[in-house]
């Protein structure tokens, strides 16, 4: 049996570390004051440099530590880990730059320490990732292995054995499952229900397990205490996979209530006030460029809609915003006037015999969406976030499709992470809402960066605009 030794492996990364910056920093140095030197560089002595460095590790090991890059690797993503380091040392350059100010020592060289940076930030990656790999390929042969049991046989029994089975570089071995209510001899996944849960007082006490995770179903929510306590007392490492995927679909997150716990269901970034003023800028200042960018587009589309027929240039269309508010949605008119009771129960189709011929060509080119900016100045829409729908759209699909309503939780937008990934216009509803809320759940400025990105990048060309 393996025991947990992440302890010790830590305080080795920790050695590893130390090492690495130690070697980035006299790297750095020689480069800059003895390979590449000119008049001026050596100005401060040789040990006046390394001193620096009984100031320099211990900061950074902290800077480490703070941005978790000594928890385990087991579950860890190697992007994370590369977007920890390169944060880290980032801000390890900052406080380097602001106490060489405090001390006011000019002579001390920048552009080393810019060396320093680059040097530490890729030993670092390329010390950690051969230390992965290692891992990984170590865990996958069989070795450092850690023996799990399972308490209670449930879906998220079933999704944790899952996630275990596809990803054997984690080093985990569920040995059984113990449950109630399900036969023992029954098999998932080639892991076997070997008895009750009364059966953990006498296998704990053997000391042949690493973890013991608890996956009860909901309905047997009242043994959990008695378990927990158990495991505890025995000392044997335990988590809790909790049965609440049909309740709590996705990631909660836990606030402290004076000493009680409380779950929220779902984790909004943009109900913060700073997010939401951040967000609220861009979008202001985003409008503005675009509208004057875009300023001979819409002069030469407002001319050539007016001469295809009688009609308005610019089409408004009621939809429903922020906090299932409605508001009226422009863009420019691509279809022949019509009734507007019809209108609002029906979706464009391909061949669409209402829509105009240069209808056409800015749907296609999504150019019909230009007026929308204006949305965006007054507040009813940002430059990204989920598409808004119409009312009678909206009726419907709250019925039929689950968790459809927390769109509206943020403000719609005129592009979004389910737009750039193809689901617009006539395309699936549920994938579309499926997208909406991971960016919902995972709005960052990088994120809505990325988006813009990605919608000029992959184009205005929209396949399914009809």
């Amino acid at each position: 049996m393996i025991k947990d030794n992440q302890k010790y492996f830590n305080r080795l990364h920790v050695w590893l570390d130390m090492f690495i910056t130690i070697i980035s920093y006299i790297t750095a140095w020689w480069l800059r004051l003895v390979v590449f030197s000119d008049e001026g560089a050596g100005v401060l002595s040789q040990e006046t440099y390394f001193g620096a460095l009984l100031v320099i590790v211990p900061v950074y090991m902290v800077l480490y530590s703070v941005l978790n890059l000594y928890k385990s690797k087991r579950y860890s993503s190697n992007v994370r880990e590369i977007f920890d380091i390169v944060r880290a040392n980032s801000i390890g350059l900052l406080l380097f730059f602001v106490a060489l100010y405090i001390v006011n020592e000019p002579n001390f060289s920048r552009s080393m320490i810019f060396i320093f940076g680059a040097l530490n930030t890729l030993f670092m990656i390329l010390m950690r990732s051969f230390i992965r790999v290692g891992l990984r390929n170590v865990r996958k042969k069989g070795y450092n292995r850690k023996y799990i049991l399972l308490v209670g046989y449930s879906r998220a029994a079933e999704e944790y054995i899952d996630r275990i089975m596809a990803n054997p570089e984690w080093g985990y071995v569920v040995r059984a499952i113990l449950d109630d209510t399900v036969p023992a001899g029954t098999i998932y996944r080639g892991v076997k229900v070997v008895g009750r849960i009364d059966n953990l007082y006498y296998v704990l006490p053997e000391n042949k397990l690493d973890e013991i995770a608890i996956t009860l179903s909901l309905k047997d929510y009242d043994r959990l205490e008695e378990i927990v306590a158990f495991c505890e007392k025995s000392g044997v490492h335990t988590k809790f996979v909790p049965d609440y995927n049909s309740v709590i679909p996705t990631r909660p997150y836990t606030e402290d209530l004076y000493g009680l716990p409380v779950i929220n269901i779902r984790r909004v970034p943009l109900t913060n006030t700073l997010n939401w003023v951040i967000k609220r800028i861009v979008d202001i200042i985003g409008a503005i460029v675009a509208i004057i960018i875009f300023s001979p587009i819409m002069i030469i589309s407002a001319i050539l809609i007016k001469a295809s027929g009688d009609g308005p240039v610019i089409f408004s269309q009621e939809r429903v915003g922020l906090h299932n508010k409605t508001f009226k949605m422009y863009k420019f008119r691509t279809m022949m006037v019509q009734d507007s009771k019809e209108e609002k129960k029906a979706w464009t189709t391909k061949d669409d015999p209402r829509v105009t011929k240069i209808g056409r060509i800015l749907r296609k080119t999504s150019m019909d969406e230009v007026p929308q900016f204006f949305n965006i100045l007054k507040g009813d829409m940002s430059l990204v976030g989920p598409r808004p729908e119409r009312p009678f759209f909206v009726d419907k699909y709250k019925e039929e499709i689950p968790r459809y309503m927390v769109k509206h939780q943020v403000r719609p937008g005129l592009t979004g992470w389910a737009q750039v990934n193809g689901y617009r216009g006539d395309s699936s509803i549920r994938k579309r809402i499926d997208h909406d809320i991971y960016y919902i759940e995972n709005w960052s400025l990088g994120f809505d960066v990325k988006i813009l990105f990605l919608t000029f990048f992959r184009g205005f060309i929209n396949k399914n605009a009809y």
